[in-house]
């Protein structure tokens, strides 16, 4: 447990005994739209839904711009996608274009990363034009605004997921905090129009404060006495699909909000995700293999995976916390992102005899040969992949050995350069142990001889990046003498965090 996180006491964050008692009970979600008048006549909620457990995390508000949520998916200047002649991003169902308020939640968040970056007004107005079509079709109800959607929906492959038009998602609710939070931030926004996105952002966040007690709703406690912001609500308690990502994508929203507000009952809620998604990291964990997309069906998925890598790491971030840090390390271990790019990677096999393989896709080999080498050789490689029950290997795409696997093993068979690097802020803590020569490196990309470094006692070093360096996982450290030299993870001891 690092220093942030001791001392921490876990309690329920009580709200009243009634909203207490009222979160517990069933109810349905679907509503049409009301009337302005009707929702006019419905006061916004003032409190929390319900009790829920919290852990005593906060909001971090000193995080660096490049760190806060949705700025690294940006959007081209050229849309792709399927969009109307407004440029708002639409959705083909049931044989036409609907509005999806996700897909256009976050394609309005993606062109604002693009704005940041170039300045360009264009980016702005689009991810604008996103925004506006989701508040116009709100539905108002319960004090609150909902983003619905619009047709029929019945998942592939989770049994009981299954919507008549309207419905809703805790995932557009928190993501929608997001949109219009950041847009009541910027500068480029007449100042009129922040103050409209700022009214947005009330009305979506109340929507969180409103519990499943009759709907519509998006928000209720488990068994155990845990806050879900549910991706896809169900009316019966507890059956709902309980999906990770689109929880974690809200969490960042409830982040934008208090960041732009200041609302401490977004901080309570935030606090409230957090101490949810730590104590159901093992049934989200698969070891070994992909993480699961759901509590309830616990299915395995290959897209999601990389996904909650990159949601925990950026929670991380946003509370000061290193266990989400701790949570994002083991599902890259896990499974790490198998793809080296467009150009591969460059793998050296040292001299010797090497198992080249090849497997099907649940690991059973299929066949095998030997590769004698007498001086080390160079490949390319386009795969560095976790085959299931066998470890790490590469694909090699070279001449006669192209499309044969062989496994990861350091030095004999290793990945030259750097890969799967996780950022971390704040830094993290290892250990040098007494008497145990550390052999520093250099970053791959400066020629220089590695130092050996050598503690008489234990002496705690802090890292702030971590990746696969010249074949071995290693961290960057940020203090003492070896400052910005990367040290093999073997050779330190490397706390967990509780």
């Amino acid at each position: 447990m690092s220093a942030i996180d001791t001392g921490r006491r876990r309690f329920l964050r009580t709200a009243g005994a009634a909203a207490a008692a009222a979160g517990l009970s069933g109810g349905g979600f679907a509503v049409g739209r009301m009337s302005t008048t009707e929702a006019a006549a419905t006061p916004a909620p003032t409190g929390l839904p319900f009790a829920f457990r919290t852990g005593g995390y906060c909001a971090a508000l000193d995080v660096p711009e490049g760190m806060q949520p949705w700025r690294t998916r940006t959007a081209e200047r050229t849309d792709s996608g399927q969009h109307d002649a407004a440029g708002v991003r639409m959705f083909r169902a049931h044989g036409r274009l609907h509005d999806h308020p996700v897909g256009q939640i976050q394609y309005g968040l993606e062109n604002l990363a693009s704005h940041r970056r170039t300045g360009d007004a264009f980016f702005l107005r689009r991810a604008r034009a996103q925004a506006d079509r989701v508040i116009r079709r709100r539905h108002q109800a319960r004090g609150a605004w909902f983003f619905p959607y619009p047709f029929d929906f019945s998942h592939a492959v989770h049994k009981g997921v299954a919507y008549r038009a309207p419905w809703y998602s805790g995932m557009a609710q928190g993501e929608a905090l997001s949109l219009f939070s950041q847009l009541a931030r910027n500068t480029g926004v007449p100042s009129a129009d922040r103050a409209q996105y700022r009214t947005a952002a009330d009305k979506a966040f109340a929507s969180l404060l409103v519990g499943n007690d009759k709907g519509p709703w998006v928000v209720a406690r488990d068994e155990r006495d845990h806050l879900w912001i549910h991706e896809y609500p169900i009316e019966a308690p507890g059956t709902s699909d309980y999906t990770y990502n689109g929880f974690m994508f809200a969490a960042l929203g409830l982040w934008d909000y208090y960041a732009m507000s200041r609302n401490p009952l977004a901080e309570q809620l935030f606090d409230g995700s957090l101490t949810t998604l730590h104590a159901y990291f093992p049934d989200l964990r698969n070891p070994g293999r992909l993480s699961h997309y759901c509590r309830t069906h616990e299915i395995p998925t290959v897209h999601y995976h990389p996904v909650h890598i990159d949601l925990l790491l950026q929670l991380s971030w946003l509370s000061g916390s290193e266990r989400f840090a701790a949570h994002a390390d083991l599902l890259m271990e896990d499974y790490p992102p198998p793809s080296l790019g467009a150009s591969g990677g460059r793998v050296t096999l040292q001299d010797g005899t090497h198992t080249l393989f090849r497997f099907t896709e649940e690991g059973a080999v299929t066949a095998t040969r030997r590769l004698h080498l007498r001086r080390p050789r160079q490949f390319t490689a386009s795969r560095r992949t976790r085959v299931m029950g066998r470890g790490i290997h590469y694909l090699l795409t070279d001449g006669p050995e192209a499309e044969w696997y062989v496994a990861e093993r350091f030095p004999a068979a290793r990945l030259h350069g750097e890969w799967c690097g996780t950022d971390y802020r704040p830094a993290r803590r290892a250990v040098f142990q007494a008497g145990v020569s550390v052999i520093c490196h250099a970053s791959p990309t400066v020629n220089a001889a590695p130092r050996t470094v050598t503690y008489p006692k234990d002496t705690p070093v802090y890292y702030n990046r971590r990746a696969l360096v010249e074949g071995r996982s290693m961290v960057r450290l940020t203090d003492g003498p070896s400052a910005g030299w990367w040290a093999p993870t073997a050779q330190l001891l490397m706390p967990g965090a509780s």
